[in-house]
């Protein structure tokens, strides 16, 4: 049993969403610049992307569950401990140890973290739009939970180079967490994500088995 109802977890994001304005679109700008790095590599795309993806966990500890929706679930806090850690985790991996290789492959992986990216982005939205959730009372790619756990999950599927197995723990307790809670809330839009840990950990795990390590690239 939720501590909320449906119309309670809605007003969350209504409230949240005209609060935050024009916070939205830069996510969308940030969130695609990072995807178009996928293919103009540079010396500093790498670091780049993942700061991308750190700043998106923070930004929702900060702005999401510690103000707005602790205010109707006070597990909103353990929530917000889960997600600092995360951003603060890939900030370590990805930008400061430079861990992480961003990259297109053929194989499965790649095409499964296509489908990600493109699904936290636009058909999300579309998504719940067909499904009666009209904005500013929806969840919003970048700055919501949910889209931004299926949009990591794609880009460390876009990866080239071993994804550090620590950095997929909280991910996954997310999207069961929040893959759950949004069949009880009737979110459609937000079935995918119980199904994107489950899906991009075993594909992360074959293909960096598969692959060799690349060297380690000086910044």
């Amino acid at each position: 049993m939720l501590p909320f109802t449906h119309q309670q977890f809605l007003a969350v994001f209504s409230d949240y969403n005209e609060s935050i304005w024009p916070s939205q679109v830069l996510a969308y700008l940030f969130g695609s610049f990072a995807a178009l790095l996928l293919f103009r590599q540079t010396e500093r795309s790498d670091r780049v992307i993942t700061a991308v993806l750190s700043a998106m966990w923070i930004w929702t500890v900060v702005a999401y569950h510690g103000i707005w929706f602790s205010a109707i679930n006070k597990a909103a806090y353990v929530f917000a401990a889960l997600f600092i850690v995360e951003g603060c985790c890939l900030f370590y991996a990805g930008v400061y140890g430079n861990q992480l290789r961003f990259g297109l492959r053929q194989d499965p992986a790649t095409w499964v973290g296509g489908v990600f990216v493109g699904y936290s982005a636009i058909l999300y939205p579309l998504i719940g739009k067909l499904n009666g959730h009209h904005y500013p009372a929806v969840p919003i790619f970048g700055v919501t939970p949910c889209p931004v756990a299926i949009f990591t999950f794609g880009m460390l599927l876009l990866t080239t180079g071993p994804v550090p197995r620590w950095l997929l723990v909280i991910p996954v307790i997310w999207s069961l967490i929040g893959g759950s809670a949004a069949i009880l809330l009737h979110v459609p839009q937000d079935w995918l994500l119980l199904l994107s840990g489950l899906t991009a950990v075993p594909l992360i795990v074959v293909r960096d088995n598969r692959y060799p390590k690349p060297g380690v690239r000086t910044a």
